[in-house]
């Protein structure tokens, strides 16, 4: 008992009392019968059962716990919930449908005295029950096998000494080894796991060496953090999508630098956004006042990867799968569908973007579209390539007609409601002849090699089709001058200084013409020189 294997104490109990093992057994019934007698006995079990119910209202859930907890709670649902119970025969694969007792469930107080005494011989409790469950009848076995190769598995309230855990995971690890690499029919397998101060890299390393994904909680007031989360988590997803929106709500105007592996809530609030329905990204969008464009960096980061394509709604293909480098990506600049392996959704990039923007990255545009008076934004857009993305383009534009139409009409009220709700919403005059170069595609880097790239293929065209009407236009827009953005900085006493002004953010900013040389590239050229005086 002090070593915790209890399933063989139980086994030695039943062996030393004459008729120990229905005697032991009974009693087992009895404290487990008055634990559940607690008034909050049965909240986690109700989040459980919650989280357990996919979109298609299947019940995926199992349980080796023998007490009737879950019983109280599907007597309360409206729905109908299938039950199974241990012996199990092994169940087709993608079938599962229902809560699953996989060592049996204690009987009821009115039940007969030969149905209890049967389902009490059912339960696996003691060493022999393993020992016939898992290895001489094997039904345990081959079910646990199922679920591991058909369904992504989530341990809660596991330790990795448990018999039937210890088993199960170390022949699953050796069976992933024995296979090489993972191939996209493995599914994940994690474990909410608590850790003592000073453990959590040992407990963390333990669960990873079985090939499991630790998701860890500190341990504190009888696993107060695992039940708090499981409540929280299971509201959220019971709720949908306005679930979601409550999660951006809650975070929308915190700054996103305090985020912490132990309260991610930026993690939260991305997960959140990423709905593919774009309705938590549009509450984000319109949020009064307007979050910080401190979220932008988070935006742009790329934590996301291959495991991440699904939330996207992006079926993972070969092209995916062969990538030499690993596949990183952010919120803002995507991979598509279309498995090309350049191809990426983003609002802002250094050529031509045909990638129809879907419903989280136009709200995300229009979140941005509120800050157009932060220079801030206006660097991110030329380092990013300065060319926007049409739909992006769009959204700008109209927002500049629309604070324009309301100074002519002379609107003053409705301008500062826009500003007290969005401080940086009213670009500048300067600012605004900033937006109107990007919108028109006239912003640049300094070092713009894709002006170089596009007069490359250009120059092939025309060699091939010779200065026909549309190539002469396209020569024209290759060689219109562009403009790259850098930060303005002023010297005094020695020092460089950033230029910052409240009144004018534009002075901040210090523009300078990008020509496209085409002299070096067609020198040696004969059809060039043949056509300089149609030019």
């Amino acid at each position: 008992m002090k070593a915790g294997q209890f399933d063989e104490a139980i086994g030695l109990l039943e062996n030393e009392v004459v008729g120990g093992e229905v005697r032991v057994r009974r009693i087992l019934a009895q404290i487990l019968t008055s634990e559940s007698d607690r008034p909050d006995a049965t909240a986690t079990h109700e989040a459980l059962l919650t989280l357990g119910t996919n979109r298609d209202g299947r019940v995926r859930l199992v349980t080796t716990n023998f007490d009737r907890l879950f019983e109280k709670v599907i007597a309360k649902t409206p729905s109908d919930v299938k039950t199974f119970q241990a012996p199990l025969s092994s169940m087709p694969k993608n079938s599962l449908d229902g809560l699953v007792y996989l060592h049996g469930l204690l009987p009821e107080e009115s039940t007969s005295e030969k149905s209890t005494t049967e389902a009490l011989y059912n339960l696996v409790v003691s060493n022999n029950d393993f020992g016939r469950a898992y290895l001489k009848e094997g039904w345990a076995t081959r079910f646990i096998n199922e679920l591991f190769y058909n369904y992504t598995i989530c341990f809660v309230g596991y330790g990795i000494n448990d018999p039937m855990v210890r088993y199960i995971l170390d022949a699953w690890a050796a069976d992933k080894l024995s296979s090489g690499s993972p191939s996209e029919s493995d599914k994940a397998i994690f474990a909410f796991v608590d850790y003592a101060e000073g453990e959590k890299s040992a407990r963390e390393s333990e669960w990873k060496a079985r090939q499991v994904t630790p998701i860890l909680y500190p341990e504190y007031e009888e696993h107060y953090c695992l039940h708090r989360t499981l409540k929280s988590w299971a509201n959220i997803y019971r709720d949908g999508v306005r679930g979601k929106e409550r999660v951006v709500l809650q975070y929308a105007m915190k700054n996103p630098s305090p985020s912490t592996g132990e309260d991610d809530f930026v993690g939260r609030t991305l997960w959140a956004l990423s709905d593919p329905s774009g309705l938590p990204a549009k509450r984000f969008a319109e949020h009064k006042p307007v979050p910080s464009l401190d979220w932008l960096e988070v935006f742009c980061d790329n934590r996301y990867g291959m495991e991440d394509l699904d939330r996207f709604g992006i079926a993972r293909s070969p092209v995916h799968d062969n990538q030499r480098a690993p596949l990183q990506f952010s919120l803002l600049c995507r991979p598509v569908s279309s498995c090309d392996r350049g191809s990426r959704m983003a609002l802002v990039g250094a050529g031509a973007n045909n990638v129809a923007l879907d419903q989280v990255m136009r709200r995300l545009g229009d979140w941005l579209a509120r800050h157009l008076n932060n220079p801030k934004l206006l660097f991110w857009v030329a380092g990013q390539g300065g060319r926007l993305h049409s739909e992006f383009a769009a959204a700008v534009d109209k927002r500049l007609d629309k604070i324009a139409e309301l100074e002519r009409a002379d609107k003053r009220d409705e301008i500062a409601r826009i500003r007290t709700h969005a401080p940086d919403a009213i670009p500048s005059p300067r600012m605004r002849a900033y937006w109107r170069l990007a919108v028109t595609g006239r912003l640049s880097w300094r070092q713009d090699l894709s002006l170089d790239l596009d007069l490359y293929s250009w120059h092939r065209r025309f060699q091939r089709d010779g200065l026909t009407p549309s190539i002469r236009s396209q020569l024209c827009e290759i060689l219109r001058p562009r403009i790259s953005l850098e930060k303005a900085f002023t010297f005094s006493d020695g020092r460089f200084f950033s230029v910052q002004d409240k009144e004018e953010p534009a002075r901040c900013i210090r523009p300078e013409i990008v020509l496209c040389s085409i002299r070096d590239m067609f020198e040696e050229d004969q059809q060039w020189k043949e056509a300089l005086p149609d030019l």
